[in-house]
């Protein structure tokens, strides 16, 4: 078949679409990816072919303005939302032209293509990272939850009525509407995620999206450090280390911590800031570095819970002090807590150099049963071959 995928967002939210293009490409499928060009060289990369959508920006460095400039989680998300969703309405001609020609087109949770896959006529798969917006529609509602359901949902839709007015399709009154009625696949594990009774058969838990990158060769400086001394905290904050008001502050207090624990590092992000920094010689900087390779190395890893990062510490079994600053991130960070493989997390809004050392201290205090019990879940999760079943799934 030939599918086009696509995605907007941050690294967290390209990634497993590459891990599913490529799984696609190797059963003979023919795939690209349509996303922000900023992913060109990520996607291309990978040997997968790649189509920009939208403007030119660089999404992470867009995204923590955005969040920096709004300390409330729920309002942040609103208007990270509100800021993606203009990109796709804007951008409506080049989907259309990149769905052509396509007989399957795959949409993330932005729903972007589904519009212009259906004037086209050709069918879609979802796929769904967020199981909070999967509506419960085996469960009997009461008035009051249908009628807050169709609130909320008119305010859902708002933005694909816009597009669909385009192209004269009918307006959408529930967000329900423009999800496949063929199959949403959710690359999240049963060991994390209990299945909800009362989603719709067609909503089916994978198992996680990752690939091995047996490639890769570290950097000698990387390894010499990490041949000197204890395990290293990894500190990989993702794109919240893109906030460039506060980039250097949080940095500091981050150093400061780690020096007052007496905890080795290696400090991922914060590119700006480490221009001018000089660490101290028991911390490192490194680049892009695998998360298969790198967090099998560290000791834990401090991380801001998106999607990826969350989901890879649990598959490859590190233990993790979560820093969540927006909502899904907290929703994520929650999992880690409740399948006890982290501690309690420390959101972002109440970040210091007290609160650090308190999180390094809980780890060491409870770190012997966090250890344990994140190695029998990554077992667990590698044993699941999420892509491959993704994969049956699509081709039934």
């Amino acid at each position: 078949m030939k599918i086009a995928l696509f995605t907007m967002g941050t690294r967290g939210d390209v990634q497993p679409y590459i891990y599913l293009a490529r799984s696609l490409n190797k059963r003979g499928h023919n795939t690209l990816i349509g996303s922000h060009p900023c992913w060109r060289k990520l996607v291309e990369d990978a040997s997968i072919e790649f189509v920009p959508i939208g403007p030119d920006i660089n999404i992470e460095n867009e995204a923590a303005t955005i969040r920096g400039k709004n300390s409330n989680a729920v309002l942040s998300m609103l208007k990270t939302m509100n800021f993606v969703f203009k990109i796709i309405q804007n951008s409506t001609a080049e989907i259309y032209e990149a769905c052509k020609g396509k007989d399957l087109i795959i949409v993330s949770h932005s729903q972007m293509g589904a519009t212009e896959a259906e004037v086209l006529g050709i069918p879609t798969v979802n796929v769904t990272l967020q199981t909070e917006m999967i509506a419960e529609k085996l469960k009997k509602q009461s008035v009051w939850n249908r009628i807050l359901a169709k609130i909320i949902g008119a305010q859902m839709v708002k933005p694909y009525n816009k597009i669909r007015k385009v192209y004269g399709l009918p307006r959408m009154k529930s967000s329900d509407e423009i999800i496949s009625g063929k199959l949403d696949l959710i690359p999240i594990s049963q060991y994390v995620k209990e299945r909800n009774p009362y989603w719709e058969s067609k909503h089916i838990l994978t198992g996680y999206w990752y690939e091995e990158d047996s490639d890769y060769v570290p950097q000698s400086e990387l390894v010499d450090f990490l041949e000197k001394g204890e395990k290293p905290i990894i500190l990989a904050l993702g794109a919240m280390s893109f906030e460039s008001d506060s980039e250097k502050e949080k940095l500091d207090m981050f150093i400061s911590a780690f020096r007052k624990t007496g905890k080795r590092a290696i400090i991922q992000g914060f590119q700006k800031t480490l221009e001018n920094y000089v660490l101290p010689k028991d911390m490192i900087a490194c680049g892009s570095v695998p998360h298969s390779w790198l967090f099998r190395q560290g000791y834990a890893v401090i991380h801001h819970c998106g999607f990826g990062t969350a989901s890879a510490a649990m598959i490859y079994g590190i233990p993790s002090i979560p820093v969540p600053h927006v909502l899904d991130q907290m929703g994520f960070a929650k999992q880690l807590e409740e399948l006890e493989v982290s501690t309690k997390s420390l959101p972002a809004s109440e970040l210091s150099e007290e609160r650090i050392i308190e999180a390094i201290s809980m780890l060491d205090q409870n770190y012997d049963v966090i250890w344990e019990n994140v190695q029998h879940l990554s077992i667990k999760l590698q044993n699941e071959n999420g892509l491959d079943k993704a994969v049956e799934l699509i081709e039934r």
